[in-house]
């Protein structure tokens, strides 16, 4: 396993993040059980949840399986437990968003499902446009004060909301922001304009999510089927000849494309690594062997080629 300090701050993470979404809705508990065990014993100690994982009727879920977990394994001091807070878990019109009297009552809640008295990252899921950021970082601090949470990051924010947050927090004397979970993969570059500049700016990490592009970025299956079909960004149809050229890529060099694709996501500067959301423990096996792969400099250059990125860096990338 590889490891990086998280952002500015030093503590050090796994660069293989373990996203729990499935846990509950796609993997059956007693199968989330095993995948923890794996990764832990494997070395990745970054684990990624979100208060809202579980599916529309029956929010947390995903929590309570991981405080399961915890409460039955006692290793809660092995691992740097993240999860989030944002979206609707509730009727109420302040069972949702960043409100200081949301935040509080989420934490709670998310430390009473994670069965723990501390939450490691503690993330933004979206920006909340309706709630100042005075009031946000108010409610952090004192959760900070109170030992909940001990760093504080973000998800799905534009680089001015990144430095938006970082310095009404800089005003504040507080620490900030140092982490940025973000869309990132081989097909969806836009973070490269201004979000990763702006991340690094500021000494955050950033993590990035859907790392093989909905599947698309996964191979074929065994039975020869290209994965990904049902992704909601691209139409797959579309993308037969660019795809049949990573494919080619990966043969030529032999490697699984969905190694391949976290490995190249490990060579990018400023990334701290990507989540990794296995089903399965084949699926977090493989994605583990990913730490093991080196991509050379012309590798690289074949696949900005492959998937040009936006360009170069903002301004220049759109104006120049």
């Amino acid at each position: 396993m590889q490891y990086s300090q998280l952002g500015r701050t030093g503590a050090t993470v796994s660069r293989l993040v373990l996203g729990t979404m499935n846990f509950g809705p796609h993997t059956a508990e007693e199968d989330a059980f095993a995948i923890m065990d794996r990764a832990l014993d494997q070395g990745a100690t970054f684990f990624d949840t979100a208060n809202g994982y579980g599916g529309a009727d029956r929010r947390g879920w995903t929590e309570e399986i991981i405080g399961r977990w915890l409460a039955s394994r006692g290793r809660r001091e092995e691992i740097v437990l993240a999860t989030k807070v944002f979206g609707e878990m509730g009727p109420g019109k302040n069972d949702r968003g960043l409100s200081a009297l949301n935040i509080r009552r989420a934490v709670d809640a998310s430390l009473r499902r994670l069965q723990t008295d501390h939450i490691d990252l503690y993330q933004m899921h979206h920006v909340d446009r309706s709630a100042p950021w005075e009031e946000i970082w108010q409610a952090m601090e004192l959760l900070v004060a109170q030992g909940k949470i001990t760093y504080v990051g973000s998800s799905n924010f534009a680089g001015w909301h990144l430095a938006q947050a970082n310095e009404a927090a800089r005003a504040r004397h507080s620490l900030g922001l140092v982490s940025e979970q973000s869309l990132y993969n081989l097909f969806t570059r836009d973070i490269e304009l201004e979000v990763l500049p702006a991340a690094e700016h500021y000494g955050m990490g950033v993590i990035a999510w859907s790392p093989l592009s909905g599947g698309k970025l996964g191979g074929r299956s065994e039975t020869g089927v290209r994965r990904g079909t049902a992704d909601r960004r691209h139409n797959p149809a579309d993308l037969t000849a660019q795809l049949d050229r990573w494919e080619a890529f990966c043969a030529e060099r032999d490697l699984a494309p969905g190694q391949a694709a976290l490995a190249w996501l490990l060579h990018r500067p400023g990334v701290l690594g990507p989540i990794i959301g296995p089903r399965t423990m084949e699926q977090l096996d493989s994605a583990i062997d990913a730490v093991d792969i080196t991509l050379s400099d012309e590798d690289l250059a074949t696949l900005d080629e492959i998937f040009p990125g936006p360009g170069g860096p903002a301004p220049e990338a759109y104006a120049w």
